[in-house]
């Protein structure tokens, strides 16, 4: 069996493995971190807060970058992680990482791209499994008209991805993904892309051509 029939068997049995690692955790070495970051957290909201309270040109600015645009939480969630790491206070244990760790680390692979819609047409292999292009959040998952069961990442390059025509899905909504790890399968032998900033959908050519 090669690697690929591995990932894609483990994708399909995923909801059958139950068995839990053994093991100690010295608490007050995670326990202090996940502290000091929620109070890093709190600091800064409410920092933003008393900036809007007494400015109403900050608040201007807050308003119209926040909520009158497409606001990037991805990059915000990456800058965090940058400068103060996880919020998750076990994240770095090494068990997790040997628990998570996969040997699924793809970069996009096609035949041939068409113009389809607002994006492209990806002819890919039968039963293609996609690798996320750009690390980011996973903001919407389910079905639009023409591109089937989709999944859109807000990446932490202000840009939103669409993949389009998916099965055997691999993440979930509000789950942070990274760049080269499994998304899902293609239905069939067609993927399809679409990129889109600000409400403006992208010329493909300038994305997948990177890859």
């Amino acid at each position: 069996m090669s690697e690929i029939d591995k990932v894609r068997n483990r994708i399909k049995n995923k909801s059958k493995n139950t068995r839990k690692p053994i093991f100690k955790i010295n608490k007050n070495k995670y326990i202090k971190p996940f502290i000091y970051k929620f109070l890093i957290t709190a600091v800064l909201v409410l920092g933003v807060l008393v900036v809007t309270k007494s400015s109403d040109k900050y608040k201007a600015i807050i308003k119209q970058d926040v909520f009158e645009k497409n606001f990037s939480f991805a990059m915000v969630n990456d800058l965090y992680t940058k400068y103060f790491g996880s919020i998750l206070p076990f994240k770095d244990v090494k068990i997790f990482k040997e628990e998570v760790k996969t040997t699924f680390n793809e970069k996009l692979t096609y035949s041939e791209a068409n113009k389809y819609l607002d994006g492209v047409k990806l002819t890919v292999e039968e039963n293609y499994l996609v690798p996320i292009q750009e690390s980011g959040i996973v903001v919407f998952q389910g079905e639009k008209e023409g591109y089937g069961n989709i999944v859109i990442i807000q990446q932490t390059n202000g840009i939103d991805l669409w993949y389009g025509n998916l099965d055997n899905i691999n993440v979930k909504l509000y789950d942070y993904v990274e760049k080269g790890k499994l998304l899902g399968e293609v239905k069939g032998k067609e993927l399809y892309l679409v990129y889109q900033k600000d409400g403006e959908y992208l010329d493909y050519k300038e994305y997948i051509e990177k890859t």
